[in-house]
């Protein structure tokens, strides 16, 4: 919570040292123009780099993955957009590291590698995961509104009630 509370405070006061350093230096109205073109610049490509991580995502889950990479590369994307929209030239600094691919990805593998992500899903009832860990729990499972009936045994029980 202390880090959070740093950031809120550092930031805006480093924002505002360095427009006022390229405000001096190259005078207020370009210093503006800049923050301007920053953002607009920015959003073109967090466009076209949220479209391919997008297109990503559609294709891991169409091939049965789990697109754990690309999602965390939509959250830093969606991070680094806000960054971009902030006015100010370290938040676009930190705004376009993020947009950078090779940048990104290796940001969003470091922390694929620190955060426990498994696949699971439901193949023909039964319950897989790949996880490294020792407390994997197999087993079926069925929804109950599409349960089949069991046949009735010739001692009059059920194949269920047993």
């Amino acid at each position: 919570m202390r880090f959070l509370l740093l950031i809120f405070i550092i930031v805006p006061i480093v924002e505002m040292w360095l427009l006022i350093q390229v405000g001096g230096f190259i005078g207020a109205v370009p210093t503006i123009g800049a923050v301007l073109l920053t953002a607009v610049i920015g959003l073109a490509m967090l466009r076209r780099q949220g479209l391919s991580t997008l297109l990503r995502v559609n294709q891991r889950m169409a091939s049965g993955e789990l697109p754990a990479q690309e999602m965390l590369e939509g959250i830093v994307l969606a991070v680094s957009g806000a960054l971009l929209l902030t006015p100010g030239f370290f938040t676009d600094a930190i705004g376009f590291a993020g947009l950078t691919p090779l940048l990104r990805q290796w940001l969003v593998g470091r922390l694929v590698r620190r955060v426990n992500v498994f696949q699971g899903g439901a193949v023909g009832g039964t319950v897989y995961r790949e996880d490294k860990s020792r407390d994997t729990l197999e087993g079926e499972f069925w929804r109950e509104d599409e349960r089949p009936e069991r046949e009735t045994r010739i001692d009059g029980q059920r194949e269920d009630e047993l």
